[in-house]
């Protein structure tokens, strides 16, 4: 018996670990996969970016049919219930596992469909298998267990009309009233989307100001954009308790407030998910939010065991953790193609979009590095007029004399398309990366695309006094 089954084995297999499992298989590797799930694809594909998304999607397309005036000609405005939307949802989701099940099976995958739990650094056993309990060994083992919703103790998750950010996919109807506590990315994103179904909504922000990381202008844009969809944004609350019973919610926030709602819905802070790894018999320890420490190479503390994706933190979105994934693998075969994932565009499925990347002009006025800013309102260019989306911006944020771009940020219908153009000039070494790429370049007309051209030539009309 060989001393190892395994070259690699990865648990989870979510985006982090088939970006391992993957990258590990085409390079010769044999490479077996453990899912405690009945099929692949993570809390990514079964509870997070895929349902949440595509539910989304439904949305902003029923908010379109309600506001486009062409369609009053052909019917009245059409309100669908959660349930209808999510059914839309699940057949997204089937096609992904079906999708990610032939790429294990084409690569000589092999996937392990139980709960792994560590033996020593090189031995694991996966509990519940078909065959029952297994234990496999591995040369090298990588982490990429995912993260699921905090659930604070005090708050009753069992009533039927409290949820998290996983069981809300079981809603079965469409309540008039929800309260959101918690507004970061994902409670912003629900909060559209039950917004877009006609749900009064209550979003509770623990900040002052909404996705603080954000760039100000567009933290802004999106505040007012939300309470024109009348959602009710409260911030600087924290609760003292939710208390319900059979005929709704009620929210007592610390400020001396009471709210009351047919549901609740909690989005504030996520753990990484390695309470049930036993991971004392492998010698590692998690923090406090269940998450584990990795070097700038995915490497633990423990020789051979890596970590990636939302497990270890930072940045905690699908297209990173793909990224991480690879580039653990990468490590661990001796690839050159390895690289530490740090610059991450960020993507916000909100009703309008936002996606960014680099600095804001907080961090480079804090910083004191000079810049000027080129913009383009979407309400001014064609094709967005032609879509009838003219909500939304392109901003990007310059040197004044290098013309180095220093960082782009949208907000508006396809921003998560939109930034990856700036992200490929972003990346151009030396005097590539400039703002005169986006003068000199002929953009089909009419697209959302040219919004860098006209933005950058506002940005070089606002320095040529200097």
């Amino acid at each position: 018996m060989a001393e190892y089954d395994y070259d690699v084995v990865v648990i989870g297999s979510g985006p982090a670990g088939e970006g391992a499992a993957m990258n590990s298989a085409k390079h010769g590797k044999k490479v077996a996969i453990i899912e405690e799930q009945q099929a692949v694809g993570g809390n990514c594909t079964h509870k997070g970016t895929i349902p949440s998304k595509a539910l989304r999607h439904s949305v902003k397309q029923i908010v379109e049919f309600n506001t486009n005036p062409m369609f009053r000609e052909i019917g009245e405005p059409r309100w669908f219930s959660f349930q209808k939307v999510l059914d839309r949802a699940e057949k997204v989701m089937a096609n992904q596992v079906m999708l990610r099940t032939n790429f294990y099976a084409r690569n000589r995958v092999d996937v392990f469909f139980g709960q792994a739990e560590f033996q020593d650094a090189n031995t694991i056993l996966v509990k519940g298998t078909t065959k029952g309990d297994e234990i496999i060994r591995a040369k090298n083992i990588v982490i990429a267990t995912g993260s699921s919703p905090y659930c604070p103790p005090d708050v009753d998750f069992n009533h039927p009309r409290i949820y998290n950010s996983d069981t809300i996919l079981k809603l079965s109807h469409t309540p008039r009233t929800i309260i959101i506590f918690g507004a970061g990315v994902i409670g912003c994103e629900y909060a559209s989307i039950f917004s877009g179904l006609g749900v009064k909504v209550d979003l509770i922000d623990t900040r002052g100001r909404l996705l603080s990381f954000l760039d100000g202008e567009i933290s802004d844009a999106l505040s007012y954009h939300f309470r024109n969809s009348s959602i009710k944004i409260r911030h600087n609350e924290d609760y003292s308790s939710v208390k319900g019973d059979d005929r709704g919610i009620t929210l007592c926030l610390k400020s001396g407030k009471k709210i009351r709602a047919d549901a609740f819905l909690w989005c504030n802070g996520r753990t990484g998910n390695t309470a049930n790894l036993a991971l004392e018999k492998a010698g590692l320890t998690a923090n406090s939010r269940g998450q584990l420490e990795i070097d700038d190479r995915y490497r633990t503390n423990v020789e051979g065991i890596s970590a990636v994706g939302d497990v270890i933190g930072w940045p905690s979105l699908a297209s990173a953790a793909i990224d991480q994934g690879r580039s653990a693998a990468a490590d661990i075969i001796g690839n050159k193609d390895f690289r530490y994932i740090d610059e991450v565009p960020t993507g916000i499925y909100t009703i309008p979009e936002i996606s960014s990347l680099g600095k804001t002009e907080e961090e480079l006025t804090q910083a004191c590095i000079p810049y000027e800013v080129g913009q383009a309102f979407f309400k001014d260019t064609a094709r967005a007029q032609i879509t009838s989306q003219p909500v939304g911006m392109l901003k990007i944020l310059f040197d004044p004399v290098s013309l180095k771009i220093l960082g782009i940020h949208c907000f508006g219908d396809q921003a998560s398309e939109i930034i990856h153009i700036g992200q490929a000039i972003m990346r151009q070494e030396g005097e590539g990366n400039s703002l005169s790429y986006f003068v000199n370049t002929t953009f089909n007309y009419p697209t959302m695309a040219e919004a860098y051209r006209v933005a950058a030539i506002a940005g070089l009309n606002r320095i040529q006094h200097l």
